[in-house]
C-alpha cells in the first residue's frame, strides 16, 4: 500500500520532484527556437513572421531581467541583416549596449565593419580571421557555416573590402540554402559589377535570376 500511494504522489507532485536531476528553466530553449525561426524568416524574405518569432524570443529573455542576454539576441537579428546587406544602425543593441559584455561590443563594432585589431580575440572564431590582413576571399571561404559567411561578406562590402570573389561566394551560398533575401541583394551587386564592366550579358543573366527569385508583387 506505501509502495501506491508513493507512486501515486509521485505523479500528482510531477515527476521531476520525484527525481534526483534538478528542474531547469523552459526559457532557453523557447527563445533559443524562436530566435532560430526568426532568422530563416528573414533569410527567406517572410519579415511578417520575422517579426513575431524575434518579439517572442525577446519577450523570453527579457523576463530574465538580463539585459546583456538581450543585447546578444538583438545581435543576432543584426547580423541577419548585414548577411542581406541591409545598411542600418543596430538599435536594438545601441539601446543596450553599455551593458553588453565586451565580446558583444566587439562582435557589435565587426558588423558594423569598424572592428579593431585588438577585438579579434573576443569575436567569434569563424570571424576572427577578416579583422587581419587575411586575405578576403581566403578568409570568406574558410567560414564553413553558411550563416557565418553571408555575415563575414556583409562586413567585407561594408568596409569596402568585398572582391568579386567575395560576391560570387556569397550568392553561391545564399542560392545553395534558398536564402531569398540575401540572394537577391547579392545578385544586384554582382549585377552592378557586371554592368560597371560593361559585360552586357552578364548583365541580362543577372537579371533573369534576379527576376526568378523576386517575390511577385
Amino acid at each position: 500500500m506505501n509502495k501506491r500511494i508513493s507512486a501515486i504522489a509521485c505523479s500528482l507532485l510531477v515527476l521531476a520532484a520525484c527525481s534526483s536531476k534538478p528542474p531547469t528553466p523552459n526559457w532557453p530553449a523557447e527563445a533559443r527556437g524562436s530566435s532560430e525561426r526568426a532568422t530563416e524568416a528573414w533569410l527567406s524574405g517572410n519579415s511578417r513572421v520575422e517579426v513575431a518569432e524575434f518579439n517572442r524570443a525577446r519577450a523570453e529573455v527579457a523576463r530574465t531581467g538580463q539585459v546583456a542576454l538581450v543585447a546578444r539576441l538583438e545581435l543576432v537579428r543584426c547580423a541577419s541583416r548585414v548577411a542581406s546587406l541591409v545598411v542600418e544602425p543596430c538599435a536594438g543593441f545601441d539601446a543596450l549596449a553599455q551593458d553588453a559584455a565586451p565580446a558583444e561590443q566587439a562582435y557589435a563594432r565587426y558588423l558594423a565593419g569598424a572592428a579593431q585589431a585588438t577585438d579579434a580575440a573576443l569575436l567569434p572564431e569563424a570571424h576572427r580571421a577578416l579583422v587581419s590582413d587575411t586575405t578576403p576571399d581566403v578568409a570568406l571561404a574558410s567560414i564553413k557555416d553558411p550563416l557565418s559567411r553571408l555575415v563575414a561578406a556583409g562586413v567585407l562590402f561594408r568596409s569596402g573590402r568585398a572582391t568579386p570573389g567575395v560576391v560570387a561566394l556569397a550568392v553561391e551560398t545564399a542560392s545553395a540554402w534558398g536564402w531569398r533575401r540575401p540572394l537577391l541583394a547579392w545578385l544586384q551587386v554582382q549585377q552592378q559589377g557586371a554592368r560597371a564592366a560593361g559585360d552586357a550579358e552578364a548583365v541580362a543573366r543577372l537579371q533573369r535570376r534576379i527576376d526568378l527569385v523576386a517575390p511577385a508583387r
